[in-house]
Parts: structure tokens; sequence; C-alpha cells
């Protein structure tokens, strides 16, 4: 058994779950997994039994609880090297840049939500959304550019990289525009084997959730859902 417990939400559907997940995975940070499928409605009491705030990811370290995905990241690098960069200057960078995606980007989690099975055609890009997808853009050629690639930060994927993973699917899943850097960056990202495992697991999930997949469907057109049949 693992000193560590991540208890996560599906992983077609939980961007929050991805981003610890795939930062201990690609670091080589041992933990057992506890998946904990999303219900119809409200999984505050279900969730509660595992997570104080009724929400996922939470880890467990013994008897320490850790709850939110930026919280479990500077626990983990209380205990463990390389998960935010070595250099001052690009690690002042990549808090303030994890950060950003914690708290904003309101109209790219509110009109792409993540979903790894569908691959859908937007009817338009609206202007908040254009907004959003602009400072990421900005936000990610600036980190490539100054600190060398190919991830944010230099040649190590770090925390920054893991806050950033979901937009990653959410831009394969709605192939939202972005310039040709910021695309090779996403690119860079799918084609990590953490991010390639959480994928094949989401596509092979039997759980369907109807109110996550009509958030994605409100969207656009579905081109095709990439999930296996449901037995």
């Amino acid at each position: 058994m693992s000193r560590y417990v991540l208890h996560i939400g599906n992983k077609n559907y939980s961007s929050w779950s991805l981003r610890p997940w795939v930062l201990m995975r690609a670091l080589g940070i041992d933990f057992d997994e506890s998946l904990h499928p999303f219900e119809a409605g409200s999984n505050w009491a279900a969730f509660r039994a595992f997570s104080p705030n009724g929400r996922v990811p939470c880890l467990h370290d013994g008897g320490q609880l850790v709850w939110d995905s930026l919280a479990i990241a500077e626990y983990l690098a209380e205990q463990h090297p390389g998960v935010w960069p070595a250099d001052p200057a690009a690690r002042t960078w990549a808090r303030c840049a994890a950060a950003e995606m914690h708290s904003g980007f309101n109209a790219l989690r509110g009109q792409c939500p993540m979903h790894c099975g569908f691959r859908i055609r937007m009817r338009a890009v609206a202007p908040d959304l254009h907004h959003d997808l602009d400072r990421v853009d900005e936000l990610w050629r600036e980190g490539l550019m100054r600190f060398g690639g190919p991830f944010l930060t230099g040649e190590r994927f770090t925390a920054v990289d893991a806050f950033f993973a979901p937009v990653a699917f959410r831009v394969q899943t709605y192939d939202l525009p972005l310039s040709p850097p910021a695309r090779a960056y996403v690119d860079q990202l799918l084609g990590l084997p953490a991010m390639r495992e959480w994928e094949a697991a989401a596509l092979a999930e039997p759980w369907r959730d109807e109110g996550h997949d009509q958030e994605a469907l409100a969207a656009g057109a579905l081109i095709a859902d990439l999930r296996k049949p449901n037995r």
C-alpha cells in the first residue's frame, strides 16, 4: 500500500482530479487511486465521507487530509523535489500561472467542460471565451519563450503544466483556436504517458452522467463519442 491515497472523480469529466493525478504520475510519486463516480444531483454527502469540502480531489497521507488541487500541489512540494521548478524566477512564474488557472478562465470552464470522450464542432466562440483563449495562448507562449520549453518552465513537467493539463483535453475535444506554439504545447501534454493513461481509462469508463454530457453538448454538434459502448 502506498503512503498516499488520491480520491478522484470520473476521469472522463473531472478536470480538477486530473491535476494532482497527472502531476503525481508524471513525477513518479507513488499513490493509490480511489475513484468515486459522479451521481446525478449533489455528491456532497457521499464525497464528505473522504473529503472535508465534499469535492474531489482529496489526498490522504495517513491521518492528514489535503483537499483542493492547489493545496495538494503545495503539500507535495514540501515532500518531493520537482513539483515546482528549481529556478526561483521560473518557480515564481509557475505559481502565478497555476494560481491564475485555478481561480480564473470561467468562460472556458463553463462553455467547454472537460469531456475526454466527445469530439464537438463548436457553433461559435463567444467573446468571453475568445478572451480566455487569448489569455491562455499568451500565457503559454510567454512561458515557452521565456524558459525554453517544451514545457511551460523548461525541460521538465511541473505543477504548472499539470494545472493546464485539463485545458489540453478541452482543446482536443472542442478544437479550440490557438496559435501554432500553443497547439504544439497541447500536443506535448497530450503525448505524455500519464495523459495517455488517463485518457484511455476515461474512454473505458462504464459510467455516464447525463448532466455532464449535456453541458458539453451545449457547445455545439457532436462529431464523435469515442467512449467504449455501455453494456
